[in-house]
């Protein structure tokens, strides 16, 4: 069964490729009716179109909130093409069919990631004529097209052309789910704002149960009878308990499909939590540059979760997902510079990341050095017209605002909300995000010599990078910098090796932090041939007393975290 296409209302507020669509419409003898700022981009380009008001006879009311919810329009779009009652119905009435909506909504997770937006403003951008539309076309798929995604525009053009104006039913029940998934990602959003909108009015009679199960991706369980309450409605991963949830349903939108995988016979695509917000890397905006790789954007995530955890200009330099240099300093330059000459040959065709704004002076410093992507919250004007000289180099700004992490990094249930999920075969992994800052009151100096306070700022910056390096994790610094890093051996000892000839003797003061305990006292013995003035580690192993007995034979003071920071 085929549907001819003869009457088409176009409402959007994507107009992405709506001009084009049109045009093609008109060419196929479609009449197109249409509102407000659609009719008027179409009216413009010289598109014979035709106001919803005048389809009707009902002018627009209510400041826009009604213009097509009318039974000329809902008649036309829902009336069964097949059922007699129906057709004699809308022809008693006037009514006209509607064979194709072409709809997608207002921007409400755009208006809701403004910083300033107010609870109003998000109100009037919630959409009510326009999924009601949605909805009421693909549930009479078998007679209407609805058309919600501006990439399916050519390809339904295509088969409009080739099929003398129809569309198959194949097609039609396609567009009809997609539709749907639209809708309910639309709902999805606007409910994860108001929900969490509810502590601002109080108590309320109104379980979180009443409302939980109109968010789409998440149940209530199994049977959808567990009584939940309302920071467990709001965690797609725990149960109110902390645990994590028996059964989890993810809610996930495609950002893009990428060129391929971590190898160019892998397909992969990049999909976003629906609910994500801008201040996530998910959330970042690409300014100039190529389109990015599956490698970049695992190495921009572990760049950009390095930086945002300090409190000072930090800037992190990635290569293979490992930091090949990390520094701190009193400005965003001298941080780069410091991070870069950790190890400039490793440096070459890496992924930067900075968690204050990106300066002119350190875009300077980057023009003559092969660099895949910079990450940062923010550019200098300067800034981005010297790196625009870099076609290539990927540039990309996230709405990250350093303060409000940090002060969410002191609340204790801010941890849980983020997690670490890794693919197995058949299933997943899922654990909570190692993140946040090692308090040093818990930290435990066990060599008879304790480490001075410029030992000590080491030791910290130390261990805060060492959590972000792949197991087995060697790392040397000194002055707020890296030094050497050795990072993925099988042994402890190989990758101190490798952090200590990488440092090409500037380990001689430095200090080392070790993402797990020492197994044998042959790291230490190492660290005090190559001149490590200090040690941190998280403890543990059952030759513990060996290691602090080679660390106070050569008087090197040693740190115990009581903290593991395994990085597989």
């Amino acid at each position: 069964m085929k549907v001819k296409i003869k009457r088409a209302l176009i409402s959007v507020s994507n107009k992405e490729g709506i001009v084009d669509f049109a045009r093609t419409l008109e060419a196929m003898n479609v009449e197109i009716i249409s509102t407000g700022g659609t009719f008027r981009k179409l009216e413009e380009e010289g598109i014979k179109v035709k106001k919803v008001e005048e389809f009707t006879g009902f002018p627009e009311m209510l400041n826009g909130r009604v213009k097509t919810l009318h039974p000329y329009i809902h008649g036309g779009i829902l009336a069964d093409r097949s059922n007699e009652k129906h057709m004699s119905e809308i022809a008693s009435a006037g009514i006209k069919l509607i064979d194709m909506v072409v709809v997608n909504l207002y921007p409400f997770k755009e208006t809701i990631s403004k910083s300033d937006v107010t609870l109003e403003e998000a109100i009037e951008n919630i959409d009510i004529g326009g999924p009601t539309m949605i909805r009421s076309a693909a549930k009479n798929n078998k007679g209407v097209a609805v058309v919600v995604d501006p990439e399916d525009y050519k390809k339904i053009g295509e088969e409009l052309k080739e099929n003398d104006g129809y569309l198959s039913r194949a097609t039609l029940f396609r567009l009809a789910v997609k539709a749907f998934q639209h809708t309910c990602e639309y709902d999805s959003v606007i409910f994860n704002y108001l929900k969490n909108k509810i502590q601002d009015f109080g108590n309320s009679d109104i379980s979180v149960r009443d409302y939980l199960n109109v968010e789409c991706g998440i149940s209530a369980g199994e049977t959808g009878t567990e009584e939940m309450s309302e920071k467990e409605a709001g965690d797609k991963f725990r149960s109110e308990n902390g645990d994590f949830k028996d059964n989890l349903k993810f809610n996930l939108i495609k950002i893009q499909n990428l060129r391929y995988g971590e190898n160019p016979h892998q397909k992969a695509s990049y999909y976003k939590y629906i609910d994500s917000n801008s201040d996530k890397f998910t959330g970042a905006r690409q300014f100039q540059g190529k389109e990015l790789s599956y490698n970049n954007i695992m190495d921009g995530n572990a760049a950009f979760n390095i930086v945002k955890e300090f409190s000072v200009p930090c800037v992190a330099v990635i290569k293979h997902n490992n930091p090949c240099g990390a520094a701190i300093g009193n400005t965003i330059e001298e941080a780069y510079k410091k991070a870069y000459e950790c190890d400039p040959v490793s440096a070459f065709g890496s992924v930067i990341a900075s968690n204050m704004k990106w300066t002119a002076e350190a875009a300077k410093f980057m023009l003559d050095k092969y660099v895949e992507v910079i990450i940062a919250p923010d550019f200098d004007d300067e800034a981005l017209k010297m790196l625009s000289q870099k076609q290539n180099l990927r540039i990309l700004k996230i709405d990250f605002k350093l303060d409000d992490y940090l002060k969410k990094l002191n609340q204790e249930d801010f941890k849980t909300q983020n997690v670490d999920i890794k693919s197995v075969d058949g299933g997943i992994l899922l654990q909570d995000l190692d993140e946040g800052i090692d308090n040093r009151e818990n930290m435990k100096v066990v060599t008879e010599v304790a480490p001075d306070n410029r030992q000590w700022e080491d030791l910290l910056f130390g261990w805060q990078i060492v959590k972000n390096v792949k197991s087995n994790a060697i790392v040397l610094a000194i002055d707020g910098k890296t030094v050497g890093i050795g990072a993925g051996q099988m042994s402890r000892i190989d990758s101190a090796e490798i952090a200590i000839k990488k440092s090409d003797g500037r380990c001689n003061g430095s200090v080392m932090a070790s993402d797990a305990f020492f197994p044998f006292e042959d790291v230490a013995e190492l660290a005090a041939r190559s001149g490590i003035k200090a040690i941190i580690q998280p403890g543990g192993s059952i030759r513990d007393n060996e290691v602090i007995a080679s660390c106070n034979r050569n008087k090197i003071p040693m740190v115990f975290t009581g903290r593991r920071h395994f990085k597989h």
